[in-house]
């Protein structure tokens, strides 16, 4: 049957062979050796991925809303969730995410209201449509499970997806993310303020709209806003410019910021305690913006990992971002 077994001849006695070629073929006729065959068959084909096509496309969700989504490297099936609200994935992609595209299957989202995708005619920016429709880009992509990697605001809609789908979550990856816009509000603007001259902070007592509107105003003014999120002018530099690279949808942000969801004041940290599945934790030693600290985050099965910096760790560190990120992903395949 075998001529060798590594590189060394192997003959065996006519007999011998005989007698295995006679139960070889008895075995493959009897129900059991089929039923065996059949679901090891299909054991193979539940755990095998479909391959996505790689490439840009524009989606349609249930509501004939236009997303887009750009797919792009090969591996495990990995959705990217971004912050802002409204910031768009391009920025990521081109500074963070395409380092991991030869371990990862990269899907780059671009919300509703956000980034390259349409608005909703209706303002529906709900908590429970955004998280719709990750489930039905997943759905028409075709994918069974998917690891959901998140940045900054992203988190919130990360955390109610696994909430609602955990079946659909491999695996999960907070990278600098706010589970609590109020506390990240919060804690930006005490940030920026102490950032500012004395001269230019806002009087504590106005609202926290206003203080966050006056705060971005004034460290802006002062050439100061990029020191909030980066350790060096550069990085905040080329953030800005791939952020600029393509076109802009501020809808969603507006009605973020509007006040009139009241979904995104919610605090999703307590969810965390209750999602079983894998989870990474990304910190940002220097990060004021999120409002979060490792204790923030109670999954039972995490991994938290503290790198240099503020708030874009795949930027400020993109070697220890990728090195953490692909060894959590293949550990949790």
């Amino acid at each position: 049957m075998f001529e060798s077994v590594n590189g060394l001849p192997l003959t065996l006695p006519s007999s011998t062979a005989t007698r295995m070629l006679r139960f070889l073929n008895s075995a493959v006729r009897t129900p059991f050796f089929l039923l065996a065959l059949m679901l090891l068959a299909g054991t193979a084909r539940a755990q095998r991925q479909p391959i996505v096509a790689a490439g840009p496309r524009t989606l349609l969700t249930s509501d004939s809303v236009k997303l887009f989504v750009q797919v792009a490297g090969r591996g495990t099936p990995c959705l990217f969730v971004h912050g802002g609200p409204g910031a768009g994935s391009y920025s990521f992609e081109k500074l963070g995410g395409n380092r991991l595209e030869d371990k990862l299957q990269m899907v780059y989202l671009d919300q509703r209201g956000s980034g390259r995708s349409g608005s909703s005619r209706t303002k529906n920016y709900s908590m429970a449509r955004m998280v719709q429709d990750l489930e039905e880009v997943r759905q028409q992509l075709g994918v069974q499970k998917w690891v959901v990697m998140a940045h900054s605001f992203g988190g919130t809609i990360a955390t109610a997806y696994a909430q609602k789908y955990p079946q659909r979550v491999q695996a999960l990856v907070l990278t600098n993310a706010v589970l609590n816009p109020v506390a990240g509000l919060d804690s930006m603007v005490a940030y920026g303020s102490r950032l500012l001259p004395a001269a230019a902070r806002p009087a504590p007592g106005l609202p926290a709209m206003q203080r966050f509107g006056m705060v971005m105003g004034a460290l802006q003014q002062q050439k100061l806003a990029g020191q909030l999120q980066f350790s060096h002018d550069s990085l905040a530099a080329r953030a800005m410019r791939a952020s600029r690279a393509v076109p802009a949808n501020s809808d969603f942000a507006q009605q973020v910021f509007s006040g009139r969801l009241a979904d995104y004041g919610q605090d999703y940290a307590p969810a965390t305690a209750q999602l079983t599945m894998p989870a990474l934790i990304i910190l940002g030693k220097d990060d004021r913006t999120t409002g979060a600290t490792a204790a923030t985050f109670r999954f039972p099965h995490q991994q938290i990992v503290t790198l240099p910096g503020k708030h874009n760790s795949f930027q400020e560190q993109p070697d220890r971002f990728r090195q953490v990120v692909t060894d959590f992903v293949q550990k949790n395949r």
